[in-house]
């Protein structure tokens, strides 16, 4: 009998344990993950991502200007700062201006570097 009350007790042991640990689990709050959330108003629109393991960043587009900037938050400072900005107009003209230059090149056909013999 009493290696049976010994089973018992180990097993009401390992039983505590893995209540309290099941109670520390579900207690701890978790994080909260805003990664590709997005929102408008007006003329802009917001949306967070994530750089890496540490850092996320927030886009925000004005449709008005034409203009993506970047913030990001510093954890040092506990603040917002602004990382960089796009000009999506230079872009457009950019990719106004390669449509024409394709448009004006001839279209070759056939295989490259072959000729018909006539």
């Amino acid at each position: 009998m009493d290696s049976k009350n010994f089973a018992i007790g180990v097993l009401s042991v390992t039983a505590v344990i893995l209540l309290v640990g099941i109670l520390v689990i579900h207690s701890m709050p978790t994080p909260a993950a805003a990664s590709g959330m997005t929102q408008t108003g007006g003329n802009y629109v917001m949306s967070v991502g994530r750089l890496n393991v540490n850092e996320e960043v927030l886009y925000v587009i004005d449709s008005s200007d034409a203009k993506v900037l970047l913030y990001a938050f510093d954890i040092a400072r506990k603040q917002i700062v602004p990382q960089s900005g796009i000009d999506l107009n230079e872009y457009r003209q950019a990719a106004a201006g390669q449509g024409q230059q394709q448009q004006q090149q001839p279209q070759q056909r056939g295989r490259p570097g072959r000729h018909r013999r006539p």
